[in-house]
Parts: structure tokens; C-alpha cells; sequence
């Protein structure tokens, strides 16, 4: 067959002949004519190369072992500890799918950046323990051979919390906790708090926290950056699309008590391609939904939350949108370089920026003033109505602001936070019903502070079927079937 396609080939016309001259020498264009030759020989052969018509580069792979639905923080963790965990090396195939490889809506990249140990409960405090040594020590992490060191810039100027008179008991026994689950943080009466911080009235104040190690700010960015860097050198596939579907099947079963249920299991993702109307289907054997403000959405597409009411599976995934402001104003006679991340009675917030008299900070609104979560644009009269002013009373220095509030803010912008409506925790682990869809969502806004360690947890829970460094099982979706919340008092 070989003999036949290369006489076919060389014998027709006078291709042969038109490669020599009469005195025996080659032509200069002798490396082009045997360029042709080879490859007209390779596709008359059988098994030789295909060129197809259509370019399908741009498509995510037909299967994939996980697929991981957003490629923020969070899904890039649980990539990282995926191929770090797997065992023999390069035994998982990991897709990873977004809709924005920009991130200019990523909640990632449009947070303040603060992390804390100054909560209430133990398992948001160790998390947040892991995640400060994994800051900490990003490069025994997350380098990668013949690439630039990370630089996180980690600011360890710690948060500073302010508790009212009505909030002073629920504030002792918050440090206790925290001390207990051993986080560095002191307790300083009023009068402590103007020694240490000389530029802060304590009117209203009855008792402030403080983070003595381990708590301040970072760049987001560059956490985020640096994890994809090193799930693409681990081997981890990206797409930029949109899930749009989940291919299941199901199985009929009864409980101890004798009620049915339906249990299901995911088999096949849609992935629908930016700005086309074309979709790829990817087969796999686990999803893992950390689709952020939008897992909610997500976790609907496989039928979670669609049951009766009052049912397991009536129960969806309490996870929603929230948009949240942050502003950026200068101040010449602001608190200056020692300022940490402040958290006011008010529910107001501020930390220094930089090094340039700048500062940043916000307010969660109430219930009734939930802005719409359809756009990202900034309210700027929520800074001069709910910002300002508790931050201005709690700081002197900022009174300069008053008759000069617009232009003094220089910069403002909006996120989103995956606001978990049940008790404001993160959901993490798999789906009761729904087997091979786990959670790595809804933490309200600390999730990028908490990313390094819940990557890890739900990466154990896949490969071994239990958490192992931190044991998150109140943190299972079940508990929103349950009723029993785990309630985080310090939201900010």
C-alpha cells in the first residue's frame, strides 16, 4: 500500500522530473517541492494526519473527571488541591469553566482583600488559620518552574473590632473561641484603644477587639493569578462558557422511615461557548459547583430545589447575589500608616491603601436597602448618606471630608457577594440526592480569605470521601433541609 501511494504520487505529470537539473543539481526551491511531497504522501496514507474543515480548539474536551463549575478563588483551589492531592500524578482530569476570563465582575477581584481569625465560629476561625500560613508561604505552594516568585503584599496590620455596650458580652466570648482555636487577639477597653490609637473617638465604645497576628490585607489579584498559573502548569484545562445544562439520571430509593426519594446523578455538562449559539457536552463524574453569587442558579439546572415543598428535594440552595459598594477617598490627615482594618458598631468598615493618605471601606446595607443585583453600577450618595457619616464620627480626621465628599472619592466600584440567606456560611461537600455535585460556595463574603483552606476540604471530601484537615460537616447542605443554622455573628 505504502509502494503503491508513493508511485501514484511521484510517477504522475512530471513532478519527479522537474526536481533535478541536466547538470544533476537541485533547484533552490527543492526544500519547498519535497514539503509538499511529504505531506501529499501522509494523507494518502492510511492513519495519516487529519485536517479537519471546522477549527475545534476552542471547545472544552468531550470528557472530563471533574468539571468545576467557576473559575474564581475558590474553583481554582479546589483545582489546586485536586492535582495536588491525586494520587498517582496526573491520574485526574480537571475542567475548568467560566464565563469571564477577564474577572471583571469576579468577586475576587473586586473585594477589599481583608483576612481575619475574628469570628465566631471554630470552623470559620480554622479556616482562616490555614489560609494566613498558606498567604504566608504562597510560593512553597504555588510556584512554578521559570516563573517570577508571588508577592501577595500581604499588609499584617490586623482588624480592629468595636462593640457597643450591647455587644461587649457577645464580643468576650467571640475572643474566647478565638483564642481557644488559637488565634492572637487581645480584648482593650476604651481607654487602651485611645493609647493605641490616638486618632479614634470611642464614644459609643464599650469594647474593641484587636488581631495581633495573622489578620490584615492582601492582593487579591494575585492570589487569583497565581492559582491559575499553577493549576495550568498541574495540567488543569480551561473554557470560557457557560453551563447551561446537566444530563442525569435517577434512581428511586427509601429512607428508614419508608418515604421515596429520587436520587440523582450528574453525567453530562453543557458547556455553551461565548458569544455563539453552540454548546459542547463534556462527560464526567463529579461537578463541583462554586459558581459564586450564581451557584444558586447552577444548583436549579440539576433539578435542586425543584421537589415538593418541604422536602428534601424541594430544598434549593439559598445562595444569591448581594451587591456591595466599596469607595476609595483620600485623606492627608487621616489615621496614617498604622491604621488596621477597622469594623465600626455602625456595621461601617475602613483600612488604609497604600501608602498615599488613601483608605477604603464600605457598609452592608439593610434588608430594605438591598440594592438590584442586575448591574454592577455604584450608588454614590450610599457613601455621603451610610458611609460617611458613622466613619467620620468614629474618625475626626475624616470630618474633612464633609463639604468636599465628592471630590475627595476617587474611585468606587461594586461586587457581588455570594450571600447565603440561610445563616451567611459557606456550603461545602456534596449534595444528599444530587451525589456527584459538591459545594464550595455561599460564605457571604469572607470566601476569598477562606479559599486556600475550603479548596482543600472538598478536595478531600472527593478523593477520600471525608473532610480530614478541618472537619466541615456543619457547613453540609443538609442542614438547610434541617433547619439547624450556623450562624457567623462577624459578618462584615
Amino acid at each position: 500500500m505504502f509502494r503503491g501511494a508513493v508511485w501514484l504520487l511521484a510517477g504522475r505529470g512530471s513532478l519527479g522530473r522537474g526536481l533535478s537539473t541536466r547538470s544533476g543539481g537541485w533547484t533552490p526551491d527543492w526544500t519547498e517541492k519535497v514539503s509538499e511531497i511529504k505531506k501529499k504522501i501522509q494523507s494518502a496514507l492510511p492513519g495519516g494526519a487529519w485536517h479537519p474543515l471546522y477549527d475545534t480548539s476552542h471547545l472544552p474536551p468531550e470528557h472530563s473527571d471533574v468539571v468545576i463549575v467557576g473559575g474564581g478563588v475558590l474553583g481554582l483551589s479546589v483545582a489546586y488541591w485536586l492535582k495536588r492531592l491525586e494520587k498517582p500524578r496526573g491520574a485526574i482530569k480537571v475542567l475548568v469553566v467560566d464565563r469571564d476570563h477577564t474577572y471583571s465582575q469576579a468577586s475576587t477581584g473586586l473585594s477589599v482583600g481583608g483576612i481575619r481569625q475574628q469570628f465566631s465560629l471554630p470552623e470559620n476561625i480554622q479556616l482562616s488559620l490555614f489560609s494566613v500560613d498558606f498567604l504566608r508561604n504562597i510560593n512553597e505552594y504555588l510556584a512554578v518552574v521559570n516563573d517570577p516568585p508571588l508577592d501577595v503584599q500581604f499588609n499584617p496590620s490586623g482588624y480592629l473590632f468595636l462593640a457597643s455596650e450591647k455587644g461587649a458580652a457577645i464580643m468576650e466570648n467571640n475572643v474566647k473561641v478565638q483564642r481557644q482555636e488559637g488565634a492572637k487577639v487581645c480584648l482593650m477597653s476604651p481607654e487602651q484603644l485611645r493609647n493605641k490609637f490616638p486618632w479614634i473617638n470611642t464614644d459609643g465604645v464599650a469594647l474593641a477587639s484587636y488581631g495581633l497576628e495573622g489578620e490584615g490585607w492582601f492582593d487579591p489579584w494575585c492570589l487569583l493569578q497565581g492559582l491559575r498559573r499553577k493549576v495550568q502548569s498541574l495540567g488543569v484545562l480551561f473554557s470560557q462558557g457557560e453551563v447551561t445544562r446537566f444530563i442525569t439520571s435517577s434512581s428511586h430509593m427509601q429512607t428508614t422511615s419508608g418515604k421515596g426519594v429520587t436520587m440523582k446523578r450528574i453525567h453530562e455538562v453543557h458547556v455553551k461557548m461565548d458569544h455563539s449559539l453552540e454548546y459542547q457536552p463534556v462527560e464526567c463524574a463529579i461537578v463541583i459547583n462554586a459558581a459564586g453569587a450564581w451557584s444558586g442558579q447552577v444548583a436549579e439546572l440539576a433539578g435542586i430545589g425543584k421537589g415538593p415543598p418541604d422536602t428534601l428535594e424541594g430544598t434549593k440552595l439559598p445562595v444569591e447575589p448581594r451587591k456591595r459598594y466599596v469607595y476609595l477617598w483620600h485623606c492627608p490627615e487621616g489615621p496614617g500608616l498604622e491604621t488596621p482594618f477597622v469594623a465600626d458598631t455602625s456595621g461601617a468598615y475602613f483600612r488604609r491603601e497604600g501608602l498615599g493618605h488613601n483608605y477604603l471601606g464600605g457598609c452592608s446595607p439593610t434588608e430594605e436597602e438591598e440594592p438590584d443585583p442586575g448591574n454592577l453600577e455604584v450608588d454614590h450618595d450610599f457613601f455621603q448618606d451610610k458611609v460617611w457619616p458613622p466613619l467620620a464620627h468614629r474618625v475626626p480626621a475624616f470630618q474633612c471630608l464633609k463639604h468636599l465628599v465628592r471630590l475627595q472619592v476617587r474611585s468606587a466600584w461594586a461586587g457581588y457577594y455570594d450571600y447565603n440567606t440561610f445563616d451567611q456560611n459557606g456550603v461545602v461537600g456534596p449534595h444528599p440526592l444530587v451525589s456527584n455535585m459538591y459545594f464550595a460556595t455561599g460564605f457571604s463574603g469572607h470566601g476569598l480569605q477562606q479559599a486556600p483552606a475550603v479548596g482543600r476540604a472538598v478536595a478531600e471530601m472527593v478523593l477520600e470521601g471525608q473532610f480530614r484537615t478541618i472537619d466541615l460537616s456543619s457547613f453540609l447542605f443538609s442542614r438547610f433541609y434541617l433547619g439547624e443554622k450556623v450562624e457567623e455573628r462577624n459578618i462584615i
